[in-house]
């Protein structure tokens, strides 16, 4: 049995043989590095970067489900970006412009 799943998963047209199946695995590493980057101060990370990692998991998100093979690596990896960028961005943005509430505040 569990060789007929490695022999389906290794003959599917978005399988280990075919660029749909390594595009995306290789594209993992992007989403691993955004999350080694949690430890990143806030004021280190880039606006422009995140929001890109965001959109392109967003809009590739959608594609995935939408080509044919469906290729469930390439929407699950573009839902890791688009979390990933979104968790990132909303630090930048609690630390730029709600810190700085805080820090007026305090000066005061």
């Amino acid at each position: 049995m569990a060789t007929s799943k490695l022999q389906a998963l290794w003959n599917h047209p978005a399988g280990p043989k075919t660029i749909h199946f390594w595009a995306p695995t290789f594209k993992w590493g992007i989403s691993i590095a955004n999350i080694a980057d949690f430890a990143k101060p806030p004021e280190k990370l880039s606006y422009p970067q995140q929001i890109a990692v965001t959109a392109t998991g967003i809009i590739w998100s959608r594609y995935s489900t939408v080509i044919t093979p469906k290729n469930w690596n390439l929407f699950s990896v573009n839902v890791a970006m688009a979390g990933t960028g979104l968790y990132q961005l909303s630090r930048k943005i609690r630390h730029d412009y709600f810190n700085e509430e805080e820090t007026a505040s305090i000066k005061e």
